[in-house]
């Protein structure tokens, strides 16, 4: 085997995964969530709004029950929705990713016995299990790491060097992990603005049949008036939600920079010896 190592600056880029997934992601959340509003939610709708405006012609002291069916009826909860599942998706690659990275921790990925240490003739021989890896796991954190690693102590035969070098290209990784959490992020901010939209909608709505208000006929303004606080309520919930998923996925990211790091300066780097 030549005396070159992979590093992360050399390995070729692969196909973007990633980007197809997340467009067919997009897709297929537009389509199940249509589908299910198409044949269920706004039919649903449609049949208790009917059953309540005939109950209380028949008492006009009944009081409706808030419906599922009518809080999430409107354009704007359906777009809500469109985009918090096409945010999970995304989120589920992302940990699915980071759990398989996060298994390599488990793993012995080099063999170095007890009280032996490691001096740079002998860190090719250290790389090769490295380098006999699967392409896309070879591209993960932690070997790239250890690999990097390998190859600066074999060039500048200096310890201290080395953990700078881990140290700062866990924490490259980390900004890396954190910085495409953006589209996420973007999907977050864009689900209560939706609702906000429904909310300028409905009362623009309520306001244009003000007139009927004042003769007596109220149905359509409060109508209006729900679609105006249904949008908002709904969008900010799924708001909440999916931020406190996007905090938990940044979490398990930044703890598997740190393990990594944890991992190479106690399987590398504390067995390092200069001469």
């Amino acid at each position: 085997m030549d005396g070159s190592v992979r590093t992360p600056t050399t390995m070729k880029k692969g196909f973007p995964v990633e980007f197809v997934f997340q467009l067919f992601a997009l897709l297929v959340s537009v389509l199940i969530v249509h589908t299910v509003y198409v044949t269920v939610v706004r039919p649903a709708a449609a049949e208790v709004m009917q059953a309540q405006a005939q109950a209380i012609a028949e008492d006009p002291n009944y009081v409706p029950e808030r419906s599922v069916y009518v809080l999430i009826r409107d354009f704007e909860q359906e777009a809500c929705f469109v985009l918090l599942f096409w945010a999970l998706a995304i989120m589920a690659f992302k940990a699915y990713r980071g759990m398989r990275e996060r298994r390599l921790l488990e793993q012995v990925l080099m063999p170095v016995g007890e009280g032996i240490s490691i001096l740079p003739e002998d860190t090719r021989e250290y790389s090769r299990p490295l380098q006999a890896l699967p392409d896309q796991e070879r591209r993960f954190l932690l070997p790239k790491v250890l690999l990097t690693a390998l190859h600066r102590f074999r060039s500048t035969r200096d310890i201290q060097s080395v953990a700078t070098t881990v140290r700062e290209l866990c924490e490259q990784e980390a900004e890396r992990l954190e910085s495409e959490l953006s589209m996420v992020r973007y999907i977050a901010w864009a689900i209560p603005s939706i609702g906000f939209i429904g909310t300028v909608r409905g009362i623009g709505e309520a306001l244009a049949q003000a007139h009927k208000a004042v003769e007596g006929d109220i149905t359509g303004v409060t109508d209006s008036l729900g679609v105006a606080f249904n949008s908002t309520f709904i969008a900010l919930v799924l708001s909440i939600f999916l931020m406190f998923l996007m905090h938990q996925l940044q979490l398990m990211q930044e703890r598997l920079s740190l393990d990594a790091q944890d991992y190479a300066e106690e399987n590398l780097i504390g067995k390092l010896r200069e001469s």
